[in-house]
């Protein structure tokens, strides 16, 4: 995913850009927030959301270009409308804006699936929002949404493993630059004392009712089973939070020794977690039709034809 900020305009002609997107079906406006007593009103047009806009502006007249425009956009259909809109809420958050009133709309004209965001750079308090770094605080403040800053804290030896470390804190990042990973997984080496202490860690609970709960709560140690759905575990990888390592469970002590504790047939919520689909935001406002004709043009700005090839995870933990 990469994000992308607008360059500054005044009179919030974005507003007007994106609804148009609305009314013609290749937009959707996913959250409208911040807006107070707008948003219980029906029928918005998109001249009250610019009304709203320019009003939190006029607090400082000192400046005159106050439009925020910014784009999220993932490579292909890799996130869907509703993770981009979670990550994009969260970003907010970390980029300043969290508490400004502005729009996320989903845009579904190109090959890539994107959302854009429209603000104002002027807080309700009449101060700017901080810009300093912003190019740079754009792009790391999406990684550490993403949770690819927490992930890499790791030591790990699989590309599947790095993506179960993000899966198991809640993380949605899943695209994260192969060639950075595979230069992170190849330093991996194994730390053979940490791999003793686990092997001895399970064999002493490995008999207690609720071990999995146990280990995780009093030695931040979790074990993830992998299995295809209905069918017991083939193997298991061994979340190591207290020293921030992945481990293949063969590594440390075999699954047979592990059985009694494993039901004959997994259930889903014992196969390894996948990316969340965030399915909550407000009600989106009805758009009537509008136009607008001087503004950007999506390809020019996203790039063309991007393409990421996926792989299976379950193969390689």
């Amino acid at each position: 995913m990469i994000v992308k900020i607008l360059k500054n305009v005044s009179g919030f002609p974005a507003v007007r850009y994106n609804t148009d997107k609305v009314d013609r079906n290749t937009g959707e406006l996913m959250k409208i927030s911040g807006f107070g007593p707008l948003q219980a009103f029906q029928n918005l047009r998109p001249q009250d959301f610019i009304n709203y806009l320019q009003m939190v502006s006029s607090v400082n007249t000192r400046i005159e270009k106050a439009q925020f425009h910014a784009v999220l956009s993932a490579k292909g259909k890799e996130y869907d409308k509703g993770q981009l809109t979670a990550i994009a809420t969260l970003w907010m958050e970390e980029m300043g804006y969290g508490q400004q009133p502005y729009l996320a709309i989903f845009h579904k004209d190109t090959s890539n699936n994107h959302l854009h965001l429209v603000t104002t750079r002027i807080g309700k308090d009449g101060r700017k929002i901080n810009s300093a770094y912003e190019y740079l605080r754009a792009s790391a403040s999406l990684n550490k949404v993403l949770g690819y800053d927490f992930a890499l804290q790791y030591a790990f030896s699989t590309r599947a493993q790095f993506y179960l470390i993000l899966e198991s804190k809640g993380y949605m990042g899943s695209d994260f630059d192969e060639q950075k990973l595979e230069k992170h997984i190849a330093a991996y080496r194994p730390d053979k004392f940490r791999i003793g202490e686990l092997k001895a860690l399970l064999w002493a609970h490995k008999d207690a009712a609720g071990y999995r709960q146990l280990l995780e709560s009093h030695y931040q140690v979790e074990l993830v089973f992998h299995a295809a759905e209905g069918k017991a575990p083939y193997g298991y990888t061994i979340l190591d939070h207290a020293t921030k390592q992945v481990f293949k469970g063969s590594e440390v002590l075999s699954l047979k020794y592990l059985s009694a504790q494993i039901p004959e047939q997994t259930s889903a919520w014992e196969l390894p977690l996948s990316n969340m689909e965030s399915s909550g935001h407000e009600t989106a406002a009805y758009i009537g039709p509008i136009w607008m004709a001087d503004d950007i043009d999506d390809e020019a700005i996203l790039g063309r034809n991007r393409h990421r090839k996926k792989q299976a995870r379950t193969n390689t933990r």
